[in-house]
Protein backbone atom coordinates (compact mmCIF):
# COMPACT_ATOMS: atom_id res chain seq x y z
CA UNK A 1 0.00 0.00 0.00
CA UNK A 2 1.04 3.11 -0.96
CA UNK A 3 1.44 6.26 2.51
CA UNK A 4 -1.26 7.93 1.25
CA UNK A 5 -3.73 4.71 1.44
CA UNK A 6 -2.41 4.19 4.97
CA UNK A 7 -3.26 7.77 5.62
CA UNK A 8 -6.67 7.67 4.16
CA UNK A 9 -7.11 4.21 6.37
CA UNK A 10 -6.15 5.97 9.55
CA UNK A 11 -8.43 8.58 9.00
CA UNK A 12 -11.17 6.52 7.79
CA UNK A 13 -10.86 4.83 11.62
CA UNK A 14 -11.42 7.66 13.46
CA UNK A 15 -14.05 8.98 11.53
CA UNK A 16 -15.65 5.54 12.48
CA UNK A 17 -14.65 6.44 15.75
CA UNK A 18 -15.78 10.12 15.86
CA UNK A 19 -18.86 8.87 14.87
CA UNK A 20 -19.88 6.22 17.74
CA UNK A 21 -19.99 9.03 20.59
CA UNK A 22 -21.24 7.72 23.92
CA UNK A 23 -19.62 4.97 26.20
CA UNK A 24 -20.79 1.78 25.08
CA UNK A 25 -21.11 3.19 21.33
CA UNK A 26 -17.58 3.80 21.57
CA UNK A 27 -16.91 0.14 21.86
CA UNK A 28 -19.14 -0.63 19.31
CA UNK A 29 -18.18 2.20 16.85
CA UNK A 30 -14.40 0.98 17.16
CA UNK A 31 -15.27 -3.33 16.58
CA UNK A 32 -17.79 -2.37 13.85
CA UNK A 33 -15.30 -0.43 12.10
CA UNK A 34 -12.03 -2.82 12.73
CA UNK A 35 -14.17 -5.61 12.08
CA UNK A 36 -15.18 -3.78 8.76
CA UNK A 37 -11.94 -3.25 7.59
CA UNK A 38 -10.39 -6.50 8.65
CA UNK A 39 -13.29 -8.35 6.81
CA UNK A 40 -12.40 -6.56 3.18
CA UNK A 41 -8.98 -7.69 3.10
CA UNK A 42 -9.80 -10.49 4.09
CA UNK A 43 -12.76 -11.02 1.40
CA UNK A 44 -10.63 -8.68 -0.91
CA UNK A 45 -8.03 -11.24 -1.29
CA UNK A 46 -10.35 -14.30 -1.06
CA UNK A 47 -13.12 -13.10 -3.95
CA UNK A 48 -12.81 -9.58 -5.01
CA UNK A 49 -15.20 -6.97 -4.99
CA UNK A 50 -18.00 -9.46 -3.90
CA UNK A 51 -15.92 -11.42 -1.07
CA UNK A 52 -14.73 -7.95 -0.10
CA UNK A 53 -18.66 -6.56 0.56
CA UNK A 54 -19.06 -9.96 2.28
CA UNK A 55 -16.34 -10.25 4.51
CA UNK A 56 -16.88 -6.92 5.48
CA UNK A 57 -20.56 -7.49 6.47
CA UNK A 58 -19.27 -10.10 8.31
CA UNK A 59 -16.60 -8.67 9.77
CA UNK A 60 -18.80 -5.61 11.06
CA UNK A 61 -21.24 -7.75 12.46
CA UNK A 62 -18.45 -9.39 14.50
CA UNK A 63 -16.91 -6.43 15.59
CA UNK A 64 -20.09 -4.44 16.94
CA UNK A 65 -21.36 -7.53 18.75
CA UNK A 66 -17.80 -7.58 20.36
CA UNK A 67 -18.19 -4.20 21.15
CA UNK A 68 -21.51 -3.63 22.33
CA UNK A 69 -23.12 -4.16 25.64
CA UNK A 70 -24.11 -7.07 26.79
CA UNK A 71 -27.89 -6.66 25.94
CA UNK A 72 -27.34 -4.92 22.70
CA UNK A 73 -25.37 -6.93 20.90
CA UNK A 74 -27.48 -8.58 18.01
CA UNK A 75 -28.59 -4.63 16.97
CA UNK A 76 -25.21 -3.57 17.15
CA UNK A 77 -24.19 -6.63 15.11
CA UNK A 78 -26.78 -5.89 12.65
CA UNK A 79 -26.34 -1.91 12.51
CA UNK A 80 -22.21 -3.10 12.29
CA UNK A 81 -22.82 -5.40 9.54
CA UNK A 82 -25.10 -3.53 6.95
CA UNK A 83 -23.18 -0.21 7.66
CA UNK A 84 -19.70 -1.67 6.51
CA UNK A 85 -21.01 -3.66 3.86
CA UNK A 86 -22.86 -0.82 2.56
CA UNK A 87 -19.85 1.65 2.91
CA UNK A 88 -17.89 -0.87 1.59
CA UNK A 89 -19.65 -1.20 -1.81
CA UNK A 90 -20.32 2.87 -1.85
CA UNK A 91 -16.15 3.30 -1.21
CA UNK A 92 -15.76 0.53 -3.44
CA UNK A 93 -17.41 2.11 -6.25
CA UNK A 94 -16.12 5.69 -5.32
CA UNK A 95 -12.58 5.14 -4.49
CA UNK A 96 -11.41 1.44 -5.32
CA UNK A 97 -9.76 -0.98 -3.12
CA UNK A 98 -9.05 1.78 -0.63
CA UNK A 99 -12.57 3.27 -0.91
CA UNK A 100 -13.91 0.74 -0.29
CA UNK A 101 -11.69 -0.12 2.95
CA UNK A 102 -12.73 3.64 4.75
CA UNK A 103 -16.25 2.93 3.43
CA UNK A 104 -15.95 -0.34 5.30
CA UNK A 105 -14.81 1.84 8.44
CA UNK A 106 -16.68 4.47 8.29
CA UNK A 107 -20.13 2.68 7.65
CA UNK A 108 -18.98 -0.30 10.38
CA UNK A 109 -18.52 2.37 13.09
CA UNK A 110 -21.40 3.60 12.44
CA UNK A 111 -24.04 1.23 12.22
CA UNK A 112 -21.96 -0.79 15.33
CA UNK A 113 -22.33 2.58 17.41
CA UNK A 114 -26.30 3.38 16.26
CA UNK A 115 -27.13 -0.24 16.63
CA UNK A 116 -26.02 -0.09 20.14
CA UNK A 117 -27.75 3.07 20.94
CA UNK A 118 -31.14 2.05 19.39
CA UNK A 119 -30.79 -1.01 22.19
CA UNK A 120 -30.32 1.55 24.74
CA UNK A 121 -33.20 3.43 23.91
CA UNK A 122 -35.30 0.21 23.31
CA UNK A 123 -34.73 -1.16 27.08
CA UNK A 124 -35.17 2.47 28.34
CA UNK A 125 -38.58 2.41 27.01
CA UNK A 126 -39.40 -1.04 28.38
CA UNK A 127 -38.11 -0.03 31.62
CA UNK A 128 -40.70 2.89 31.80
CA UNK A 129 -43.32 0.74 31.11
CA UNK A 130 -42.49 -1.82 33.50
CA UNK A 131 -42.07 0.69 36.49
CA UNK A 132 -45.59 2.32 35.47
CA UNK A 133 -47.05 -1.20 35.87
CA UNK A 134 -44.96 -1.66 39.07
CA UNK A 135 -46.73 1.04 40.74
CA UNK A 136 -50.37 -0.10 39.87
CA UNK A 137 -51.58 3.77 39.10
CA UNK A 138 -54.74 3.38 37.21
CA UNK A 139 -55.26 -0.45 37.83
CA UNK A 140 -58.18 -1.66 39.55
CA UNK A 141 -57.16 -5.25 39.19
CA UNK A 142 -54.77 -4.90 42.56
CA UNK A 143 -56.09 -7.08 45.72
CA UNK A 144 -54.67 -8.55 48.42
CA UNK A 145 -57.30 -11.04 49.26
CA UNK A 146 -58.77 -9.26 52.27
CA UNK A 147 -56.02 -10.62 54.75
CA UNK A 148 -53.99 -7.27 54.99
CA UNK A 149 -50.59 -8.63 55.67
CA UNK A 150 -48.80 -6.92 53.94
CA UNK A 151 -45.13 -8.76 52.90
CA UNK A 152 -46.41 -11.70 55.72
CA UNK A 153 -48.45 -12.80 52.68
CA UNK A 154 -46.42 -15.35 50.85
CA UNK A 155 -44.00 -16.18 53.65
CA UNK A 156 -46.43 -17.52 57.13
CA UNK A 157 -48.81 -20.10 56.18
CA UNK A 158 -51.55 -20.37 58.17
CA UNK A 159 -53.09 -23.27 59.51
CA UNK A 160 -55.85 -24.40 61.45
CA UNK A 161 -55.39 -26.58 64.19
CA UNK A 162 -57.73 -29.16 65.83
CA UNK A 163 -58.05 -29.59 69.35
CA UNK A 164 -59.01 -32.90 69.55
Amino acid sequence: MKYSSILLLSLGLASGVALAGGSGNTEAGVGGALGGVLGSVVGQSVGGSTGAAIGAGVGGAAGGAVGARRGNKTEAAIGGGLGAAGGNVIGNKMGGTTGGLIGAALGGGAGGALGNNYGDNNRDDDDDRRSYRRGYDDDDDWHDNGYHRGHYKKRHKHRRHDDD
